[in-house]
């Protein structure tokens, strides 16, 4: 069983940054890949962002291209999601995901592995 914990999520104003965190209870390599998800209330958990363990070849959902990075320090087992220009639509419950099991990455069913979750709240 793996175990995920998030962390870093809190309160910013539009425009502000945060960095979340995610330890992993294994090597980061044993799990093929990780993301970042996302729920605000009333919707659907929404896939964030993908790393590939092996590669670090990433992917990004459109609406967060080129504002937040996904990385990953192998060595801390750790995974990050820094997140730039934030804006309210990006409220929401942040979530770490390990071992893709495919097909879609951006998809809830897609993984094998969750954490609980950390608050992402932006304000305007």
């Amino acid at each position: 069983q793996v175990q995920l914990v998030e962390s870093g999520g809190g309160s910013v104003q539009a425009g502000g940054s945060l960095r979340l965190s995610c330890a992993a209870s294994l090597s980061i390599y044993k799990t093929n890949s990780m993301g970042w998800f996302r729920q605000a209330p009333g919707k659907e958990r929404e896939g964030v962002a993908v790393i590939r363990a092996g590669s670090g070849t990433t992917e990004y959902a459109d609406s967060v291209k080129e504002r937040f990075t996904i990385s990953q320090d192998n060595a801390e087992n750790t995974l990050y999601l820094q997140m730039n220009s934030l804006k309210p639509e990006d409220t929401a419950m942040y979530y770490c995901a390990a071992t893709w099991v495919g097909p879609n990455w951006r998809l809830f069913e897609a993984w094998r592995y969750w954490g609980q979750g950390t608050q992402v709240t932006v304000s305007s």
